[in-house]
């Protein structure tokens, strides 16, 4: 998706496609869904094991004093917390509580980010990775989207920078958004600790670390004023029962969060040493790996052959900076546990790599 300065994403842009449409890959490619190995995504493979819920959770309107608010605000270490329909719910609806002005979102980030705010008549600002390295990159700009880690290319920023650019903004009403959806695995990343000074908004889900997408659940951490506001807007009922059970068991489960933490760590080693290994050098945190290259495409294309699904990433938008746009592409997210699964990708990789030098 390309975006300048000015124009709404919501009118010019082709329709957003995320990791995770293994039905378009099947229909693609004449495979069955439950032939792939799907690393398209970021989730955790082996997430968290949801047990059967009580009968209540189904047949009662969610109870939005239920605690879950408050359980979630002592996960995150956050002075409070919004559950919300995962951080989409909260990235449609935040920039219009914001003051329209210039806001810089890097050109290879989450999509999301870019329609949601110009569709509420903000400026986009094109940002490539150099941007982010610039301590001053605040002053010029109204508002500021990090998503740290970065998805895709695994940038991670210090606390201590974005606290910086959270003051140089605050000062002049704008407001750094940092979307943390990736932090469980990285908790050392995140401000969320902050979030209750305004112009400081911090979206952490369920989705990744927990493995748990399909929930749609996700927090808003921020200022009082803010999420009165946002809680106005969203109205009642804006997160199921079920969601809201399998949340207050995910975020009391400490235990789980410790372990997994440790085997994501491993696995991540594991996938950064399987393609240092073929020649390639990825960016790799926790849950996934990514690494430019100019073959992308072509070892997008024969890993799918294969049967193993990516995420492929066109060349980003050239930044407001002028810098040009970087090399296409990829990203893979980590193989389920188990030797087959890991020696699938080992071989897919091999031979991928193989068809794309073949057709230099």
């Amino acid at each position: 998706m390309t975006v300048r300065i000015g124009e709404d994403p919501a009118q010019t842009a082709a329709p957003i496609r995320h990791g995770g449409d293994l039905l378009r890959a099947s229909q693609r490619y004449g495979r069955a869904p439950a032939d792939w190995l799907d690393l398209s995504t970021g989730i955790n493979p082996d997430g968290y094991p949801v047990p059967p819920l009580p009968a209540d959770c189904w047949q009662r309107l969610p109870q939005d004093d239920d605690g879950l608010a408050e359980l979630a605000a002592t996960a995150y270490g956050a002075p409070a917390a919004l559950p919300v329909a995962g951080s989409q719910a909260a990235i449609r609806l935040v920039p219009a509580l914001l003051p329209p002005g210039r806001t810089g979102i890097a050109g290879l980030g989450y999509s999301e980010y870019a329609p949601a705010f110009a569709g509420a008549g903000h400026q986009v600002v094109w940002l490539d990775e150099a941007d982010f390295a610039d301590s001053t990159l605040a002053g010029r700009l109204d508002h500021l989207v990090v998503v740290n880690p970065n998805n895709p290319t695994g940038r991670c920023i210090p606390p201590e920078r974005l606290l910086m650019w959270h003051d140089a903004l605050a000062a002049r009403g704008g407001t750094l958004l940092v979307d943390e959806a990736f932090a469980d695995a990285m908790p050392q990343l995140s401000v969320a600790a902050h979030s209750g000074r305004e112009g400081l908004v911090v979206l952490r889900s369920l989705g990744k670390f927990y493995g748990l997408a399909g929930v749609r659940c996700g927090f808003v951490l921020a200022s009082p004023t803010l999420l009165r506001q946002l809680a106005q807007r969203l109205g009642h009922w804006s997160v199921s029962g079920p969601a809201r059970a399998v949340a207050r068991l995910a975020l009391n489960d400490l235990r789980w969060q410790a372990a997994t933490r440790g085997r994501l760590q491993s696995a991540s080693q594991r996938l950064d040493g399987l393609l240092h290994a073929h020649g390639l050098a990825p960016v790799t945190v926790p849950l996934f790996a990514w690494f430019a290259h100019a073959e992308a495409p072509r070892i997008h294309e024969a890993l799918a052959r294969r049967g193993i699904w990516t995420r492929l990433f066109d060349k980003p938008p050239a930044a407001a900076s002028g810098r040009p746009a970087g090399s296409p592409s990829l990203r893979l997210g980590l193989p389920p546990d188990s030797d087959a699964a890991w020696s699938r990708l080992a071989d897919g990789m091999r031979g991928a790599l193989q068809d794309a030098s073949a057709h230099r």
